[in-house]
């Protein structure tokens, strides 16, 4: 079972303005075949279908909890992608003026189902707007295998989140990509330290891919310097506690010692998306629904 937290995992700064076409990139990294949702997708099954669980416990949990903190980073993701859409928060409860076009603008973005299928919200699809994929998921049952996927994966979505970053300046856009690309760093070490370990190929050896260090990155610079490379986190209250026999030992960069985390990182506060009013979201008059939930609060708290 999940216990979640209604945080992200990192504190996201508040768009300056909306830049639709970069959120239609940045979808390429939620619903894409290297996407969140692939990395989430596959651990888990992988956890789900786990054979020898108990004999060979540091491999079930560091799949099963590295694909918990997954379902944050698509949270993440999909914050980013919020933010892109609609730009600086404004709070409003006048109703638009539907007949003077007040979604014209959605006809030349890229990607028009944002506006016209999810009130210019995230969807999971990739950059052209085709649907995530179940046949993304490889779930081989072979656990040297699987991990190696596993290794693959990180890679390819590293590459893809390199290349965003290169399409857009927007700060939310670049935040939340340097805090992945550390995150990613740090599951495709623990990929490959669990590989060495089962076969004794040093497999660490190739990383980074594509050859340029997190480091580059400002916003990337920013966690490491804090210590996040280092640190894996267990999502869990008492569970997956084994991990630590994987994830230990010094940093590939000799900047101190792997270390298992326990809890979540203490991340940031969820954006609160006012009303749109031409997108009828919550609602076109959202007022009388504000009063309805209003009341709901009165009654409770009496």
């Amino acid at each position: 079972m999940y216990l979640r937290i209604d945080r992200l995992q990192i504190e996201m700064p508040e768009p300056k303005e909306a830049d639709p076409n970069a959120a239609a990139a940045v979808q390429e990294l939620l619903g894409g075949r290297f996407g969140e949702m692939s990395t989430l997708m596959n651990y888990t099954y992988q956890s789900f279908n786990f054979r020898g669980r108990d004999k060979l416990r540091p491999y079930y949990d560091l799949i099963a909890n590295i694909a918990t903190e997954e379902l944050g980073h698509i949270e993440l993701v999909a914050a980013s992608i919020n933010s892109l859409l609609n730009g600086p928060l404004k709070d409003s409860d006048e109703a638009a003026d539907v007949a003077n076009s007040p979604l014209a603008g959605g006809k030349n973005a890229r990607n028009a189902h944002h506006f016209i299928v999810s009130a210019q919200t995230a969807l999971p699809i990739d950059s052209m707007g085709a649907p995530w994929r179940g046949d993304y998921v490889f779930s081989s049952g072979n656990l040297i295998l699987d991990l190696l996927h596993n290794f693959f994966l990180e890679n390819g979505a590293r590459t893809h989140k390199l290349r965003v970053y290169e399409m857009t300046d927007n700060p939310s856009a670049r935040m939340m990509l340097g805090y992945l690309f550390v995150r990613g760093g740090v599951h495709a070490l623990a990929y490959a330290k669990a590989l060495e370990e089962l076969t004794g190929t040093n497999i660490s050896k190739m990383l980074p891919i594509p050859k340029i260090e997190n480091s580059v990155f400002p916003e990337a610079r920013k966690f490491e310097e804090r210590g996040f490379h280092r640190k894996l986190y267990r999502f869990s209250p008492d569970d997956y506690r084994q991990i630590s026999k994987i994830w230990t030992g010094a940093s590939p960069d000799g900047s101190g010692r792997l270390e298992v985390v326990d809890g979540p990182p203490e991340g940031g506060e969820l954006i609160d998306m006012p009303a749109i009013s031409e997108e009828f979201a919550p609602e076109y008059h959202p007022g009388e629904l504000y009063e309805i939930a209003k009341k709901l609060y009165s009654q409770a708290a009496s």
